[in-house]
């Protein structure tokens, strides 16, 4: 047990003899170090503040410790370079109002709060002098607050998709009405209810008619004498019994009685007391106004014939469409009964009335309806698609300022600066798009969001230039003498003193 104690004894003694001799080497490292700058003139030479400057706005300068506009500390600025020579310090510059980061049209003469709740800026003076007439500049930091966004100006093509609500409608072209030429009654009816499909020649209602019967008699005499004549000497007797048999058949025609049974009264000698009407095209009956039975006057509408096989469909558009639709154009119709199909169709017709009430047209369109899928006052959707012959140049709709007046856009000019430009716009069309007549042309830059801040920091800054000049600037001439003191009465004929602006005055 001695052997280990004792070497554990000697292993303690040399730690710390290695502990005093490092500590002894640093304590002369730190004599020779400290020596040495003592000897550097440079290193005994204190620091000199040349200034100080705002954390968050370098342009904010102070000979004076204290807070900037923000309520941060100002940091100080140290001289560089050999001997301690500074370098020339920044001219102060001079604050000439505080304005609303969100709302460049609340300006005031002090720093404070915007309504929104946020530190007004500070606007100094050569900020926004472009030298150009005409165009603003904004602070790059104000731009980004504002949200100001900017988009391209293109020369494309430019579409626009016209949705509209139709209503199917009985094409008037295939719409036939079954009338007579005769006073009489209904003997029979062979259509008896509407809806029933008919085709062309079928009977629809025969008529007795004590008219037709006696123009039956005549036109059988009238034969009967031109058989009895033909073998007459005399030409002239001939001539008159033709002429008065041809008076008579077309009497018969003009009652619409059909040429077979004319025919069929030479033939056979018999007198029909019924005048048989037939459809007139194939189709649908739509309407019955007689009943079987019913005393008809000539002229009186009996039934109507409609041919379904192709329909149309009226459908509104907005008044503001209407340079996009144009005869011949294709569209497509979908219904909600039909999911999932869609049918052709044609613009055949644009109506020259607009509706009052709602400020749209009428437009026309034409589809074959061979199933009879599409049956009259269906509900339809209708979509044109529609294009300008041309590429025209186009920007963004939120781009465009309508004054009422007139039309015009911010030209992004770069580092901040804007211009404003007058324009004459075109049609609307898809994509959020307009086409641009006069005023732009491609590949130029324009402000698509916040112009109103833009157009109020232009009005804003030349109000308070205004307010800012002094009265010889403003070709007002000035009084002569000192000024009266605070609260006496202006002199005879001097203008009245302006009030002050208050915080939070608007312009």
């Amino acid at each position: 047990m001695a052997a280990p104690r004792s070497s554990l004894v000697g292993g303690m003694v040399l730690g710390v003899v290695v502990c005093l001799a490092v500590l002894g080497g640093l304590h002369l490292w730190g004599y020779r170090v400290m020596k040495h700058e003592a000897a550097s003139p440079t290193a005994t030479a204190e620091r000199r503040i040349v200034c100080y400057v705002s954390p968050t706005d370098p342009g904010f300068i102070r000979e004076q410790p204290g807070k900037d506009p923000q309520g941060r500390e100002l940091v100080p600025v140290y001289a560089t370079g050999e001997q301690g020579t500074a370098p020339p310090a920044k001219k102060e510059r001079k604050i000439k109002y505080w304005v609303s980061p969100m709302d460049p049209g609340f300006v005031s003469d002090r720093p404070g709060k915007a309504p929104c709740g946020m530190d007004l800026v500070p606007v100094y003076e050569g900020e926004g002098e472009t030298g150009a007439p005409g165009i603003i500049a904004v602070d790059p930091k104000m731009v980004q607050s504002m949200g100001v966004r900017t988009g391209k100006v293109e020369v494309r093509d430019l579409t626009h998709t016209i949705r509209a609500v139709g209503l199917v409608a009985i094409d008037e072209h295939r719409l036939a009405e079954v009338t007579t030429k005769i006073t009489g009654w209904v003997d029979k009816l062979y259509a008896k209810a509407a809806g029933e499909p008919i085709r062309k020649g079928q009977p629809l209602l025969s008529i007795y008619s004590p008219e037709l019967v006696s123009a039956q008699r005549e036109y059988l005499l009238a034969l009967k004498n031109l058989k009895t004549l033909k073998e007459a000497p005399f030409p002239e007797l001939q001539e008159n019994a033709r002429g008065l048999a041809a008076a008579s058949r077309q009497r018969l025609e003009y009652w619409d009685i059909g040429a077979a049974q004319i025919d069929a009264l030479e033939n056979t000698g018999e007198v029909k007391k019924h005048l048989v009407l037939t459809s007139p095209v194939h189709g649908i009956v739509t309407k019955r106004q007689v009943t079987q039975g019913q005393m008809v006057q000539a002229g009186m509408p009996l039934l109507e014939v409609a041919d379904l096989s192709r329909v149309w469909i009226d459908a509104d558009i907005y008044e503001y469409e209407l340079p996009w639709v144009k005869q011949g154009q294709h569209a497509l119709v979908t219904l909600t009964y039909l999911p999932g199909e869609t049918l052709p169709g044609t613009v055949q017709y644009i109506y020259p009335v607009l509706k009052g009430a709602t400020r749209t047209a009428r437009v026309r369109l034409a589809l074959d309806n061979p199933k009879l899928k599409l049956k009259p006052e269906m509900y339809a959707q209708v979509e044109i698609k529609a294009g300008l012959p041309q590429p025209v140049v186009a920007v963004p709709t939120e781009a465009v300022m309508d004054t009422g007046a007139k039309q015009h856009v911010f030209l992004a000019l770069g580092q901040g600066r804007f211009a404003p430009r007058e324009i004459k716009p075109g049609v609307y069309g898809d994509g959020g798009l307009v086409q641009v007549q006069e005023g732009l042309t491609g590949g130029e830059e324009v402000v698509t969001s916040a112009q109103f801040l833009l157009d109020s920091e232009s009005r804003f800054r030349e109000a308070v230039a205004q307010m800012l000049k002094t009265p010889a600037e403003k070709g007002a001439p000035a009084a002569p003498g000192p000024a009266p003191a605070p609260g006496a009465p202006a002199a005879p004929g001097a203008p009245p003193e302006p009030p002050a602006h208050p915080p939070g005055h608007r312009h």
